[in-house]
């Protein structure tokens, strides 16, 4: 059985891109084909021109960031060691991270709002703190691409904000191109300027936020004919009528 099938799809560099679609419909296996860390079966995906497969790990490292959605928290390490592994692609294996390997780090959690949990182990952090510090960690990586998977699902609204107003400000300062999965309809128009949707395995609408967050368009990709969408002052009001 096939999870996904038929997707054609571009980023464009430094654009702030969001996936949506029903639960079950491909998307948390379509960022893991475009990290890498799944081949596809047929087709190819290429970071910039150049095939993703016949890039060496580490390299790969260097420039896809990847936040997938659940995580194991087993060992006690700190929040500062936890994001020090994202400069793990740049040291060698006999090597220990240097002065500016600590201060990238450090600059990471500053920019999720994250510096006063640096000396906490993460298995005592609540899960939206764990969620900022493994932002940090991708943040660390100095990558071009990053692709998170619902990132903001365990943050309280404060840290939402925080954590898209970074990758915003990161995406002008670096040319950072980021695609965001998300169930948080109301905050596309806002951070997202361009929208894919799935549907069944497929990508089924992209184009612009104002373009998708209608309710013809909403009302397919969810098959809810309840769904509606309401337009105020450049902002998407999207709820469910059931």
């Amino acid at each position: 059985m096939r999870v996904i099938e038929g997707v054609s799809l571009s980023l464009t560099r430094g654009h702030f891109c969001g996936l949506i679609g029903p639960n079950g419909c491909g998307k948390s296996t379509l960022l893991r084909l475009l990290s890498g860390v799944l081949s596809p079966s047929e087709g190819t995906v290429f970071l910039e021109g150049q095939p993703l497969r016949d890039i060496e790990p580490r390299a790969r490292a260097r420039r896809i960031g990847y936040v997938p959605q659940q995580q194991s928290r087993v060992f006690p390490f700190t929040a500062l060691e936890l994001v020090l592994t994202g400069r793990s692609p740049y040291t060698s294996r006999f090597r220990f991270e240097t002065g500016r390997d600590v201060d990238i780090a450090m600059e990471a959690l500053e920019s999720v709002g994250a510096t006063h949990l640096a000396k906490r182990p993460i298995t005592e952090l609540s899960g939206g703190e764990q969620q900022m510090v493994v932002v940090a960690r991708a943040l660390a990586q100095r990558a071009s691409l990053l692709l998170l998977d619902e990132p903001a699902a365990a943050l309280d609204l404060k840290h939402r904000a925080q954590l898209l107003g970074a990758l915003q400000r990161l995406r002008e300062e670096r040319e950072l191109t980021v695609l965001v999965v998300t169930h948080e309809l109301q905050m596309l128009d806002a951070s997202f300027e361009y929208l894919l949707a799935m549907r069944g395995g497929r990508l089924v609408a992209e184009g612009p936020s104002q373009d998708v967050l209608n309710e013809k368009t909403l009302s397919e990709i969810y098959e809810d004919p309840g769904v509606r969408a309401h337009r105020v002052e450049g902002r998407t009001f999207v709820w469910s009528e059931g």
